[in-house]
């Protein structure tokens, strides 16, 4: 392989499969990688496990802040889109693009509804709609369901749902804001700049009725305490509420699905790991991990060089992009034995989809877990055996390891 016939900018490439022979590549021959790009001045590329995890720490050095580029997106943006960027930078401040004091600040205001105590109030809730989700995609067409959007998209715009307190039969709205604005690139969900800007619109406009509501009605739920709270003295603006509203909506439900799709996309291929989740419950927290490892939601993250420095005998200079790619530091083989192999026995597992730490590690990772051991523990209890009725269709995209479509046959106990 020549490294020129990698393009890490080509949401096409990522269609049929990841392409992990362009990673296997770059950490094998150049595992910090300047790669070109047509209109712009290119981006970094880190692929290994050991430097994704340490410039996730680096927050001084490799920033997230919006004004420096923020986190998602290395392609330099046409003008309609860099003008409506602007716009929408102005406007308010989202949690994911600071860095600290600011983010310190604001992400101890949201954890206060993200503490263990508040997870483990959720758990009998969502079990109780894991096993009605299971139940009705079981009674539905013989067992034939979409796994996607009929079973692991469900769970997560419940839960999410719940800790937002929106209404159950407002959850949809989520599904489909989240699509226009994450998965704007593919064919099924593409649309143009006006549209993403219409679902953030529709999104916070949304907010903004939910919001007026809590500060009139206060209940026991994440959107009374961003609503009520002060950070620094200061209340949220309404933007800023409207920021974090999409953010956990977003990042809440996108993830969480993706994850327990290429974690059943896995076990079809291996039903003999199914079996063994179906004869011992007491596999599946590990499993949980493996698929965590295997699917790695999101692909990477964007960094900004605040400085000029060397890495590693690399002179990055101030601007410059940088790209941290958890799909390939997922599969490092200085790390994992067998990287390409699912395994549910895998231990020690130390993945960094949530991350790898560092200030920006996943807020929801507890959630996520619980929310997949529920699924999980609740599917091999009622369904002695699942069978692929189609290869998965996935999500054009670059950025998040999606699939949009797992067509299975559900056979039940």
């Amino acid at each position: 392989m020549d490294i020129s016939d990698i393009d890490l900018l080509s949401g096409e490439a990522f269609v049929d499969r990841v392409p992990h022979e362009w990673f296997d590549h770059l950490r094998a021959n150049a595992p910090i990688y300047k790669h070109p790009e047509p209109n712009g001045p290119g981006f970094w590329a880190f692929t290994k496990h050991e430097d994704v995890a340490q410039l996730n720490r680096m927050w001084h050095e490799f920033s997230s802040e919006q004004s420096r580029g923020g986190v998602v997106g290395i392609e330099e943006l046409d003008a309609e889109a860099a003008e409506a960027q602007a716009e929408f930078n102005e406007a308010g401040r989202m949690m994911l693009t600071m860095d600290p004091p600011d983010h310190t600040r604001y992400r101890k205001l949201v954890n206060r509804g993200f503490t263990p105590k508040a997870i483990r109030s959720l758990e009998d809730h969502l079990r109780d709609i894991a096993v009605k989700i299971i139940d009705r995609a079981i009674a539905t067409d013989d067992g034939q369901a979409d796994f996607v959007t009929d079973i692991a998209a469900e769970l997560p715009l419940e839960a999410i749902a719940e800790f937002l307190g929106v209404p159950s039969e407002d959850r949809h709205k989520i599904f489909d804001w989240s699509n226009r604005m994450i998965g704007s690139e593919d064919p099924e969900y593409m649309v143009g700049e006006e549209a993403v800007t219409e679902a953030r619109v529709e999104m916070f406009m949304y907010a903004h009725a939910l919001a007026e509501d809590r500060r009139t009605n206060p209940r026991d739920d994440i959107v009374s305490t961003l609503i009520h709270s002060e950070v620094d003295g200061d209340r949220l603006s309404e933007m800023d509420f409207n920021l974090f509203f999409l953010l956990l909506s977003v990042a809440g439900n996108e993830t969480t699905r993706n994850a327990m799709s290429h974690g059943m996309a896995a076990l079809l291929e291996h039903p003999e790991q199914y079996q063994m989740m179906v004869e011992d419950p007491g596999a599946i927290p590990t499993a949980i991990e493996e698929v965590l490892r295997w699917a790695s939601p999101v692909m990477y993250f964007r960094r900004n060089a605040t400085e000029d420095l060397e890495y590693k005998g690399h002179q990055i200079r101030e601007g410059d992009k940088v790209s941290l790619w958890y799909i390939s530091a997922n599969r490092d083989e200085d790390v994992f034995d067998r990287p390409h192999t699912f395994d549910i026995t895998r231990d020690p597992n130390p993945h960094i989809a949530f991350g790898g730490g560092g200030p920006h590690f996943c807020l929801g990772a507890n959630l996520a877990r619980m929310e997949m051991k529920i699924m999980f523990e609740e599917l091999t209890r009622r369904v002695s055996k699942i069978e692929s009725l189609q290869s998965p269709d996935r999500l054009q995209s670059n950025f998040i390891n999606g699939i949009k479509h797992l067509p299975v046959q559900l056979i039940a106990k």
